[in-house]
């Protein structure tokens, strides 16, 4: 058998060998998924239309959805729901409803895991802006 198939994708200290993990290519599974790369993974969970959109406006802070629903005018209550939902689900958002005071205050942010996005978030935002200048224009 090759050596390169009897490597462990794991270092001695426990790490990851990601060296080792680009050479073999393993699958993945994830929540009873399989993936072929990590790129499929990153998209099951931040991939559509709308996941990264109100990821990057939960960037600066935790917002009340109402807040996101002025923000973000072209997605739809039911649609902001549901992906709030799955993003929660997936661990990339936290909710907190506050039940004290009437009436009802629900705010989301990014979680300790949702926040490790905020560079590949602005980048994508950077690009979006590039694409903008170069493709598109901006309406004020």
């Amino acid at each position: 058998m090759n050596t390169k198939e009897n490597k462990s994708l794991y270092k001695d200290n426990g790490k990851l060998d990601l060296e080792v993990l680009y050479e073999k290519k393993p699958l993945i599974e994830l929540a009873g998924k399989q993936f072929g790369c990590p790129a499929s993974v990153s998209m099951e969970l931040i991939g559509g239309k709308w996941k990264s959109v109100i990821l990057s406006h939960l960037i600066p802070g935790k917002k009340r959805y109402n807040e996101l629903r002025k923000e973000i005018p072209l997605l739809n209550e039911r649609t902001l729901s549901m992906q709030l939902k799955q993003l929660e689900a997936d661990g990339l958002v936290s909710r907190k409803a506050y039940f004290k005071k009437p009436p009802l205050k629900v705010e989301y942010a990014l979680t300790e895991l949702g926040e490790t996005l905020i560079p590949l978030l602005k980048t994508i935002i950077d690009w979006g802006i590039l694409i903008a200048q170069k493709k598109g224009k901006f309406i004020e």
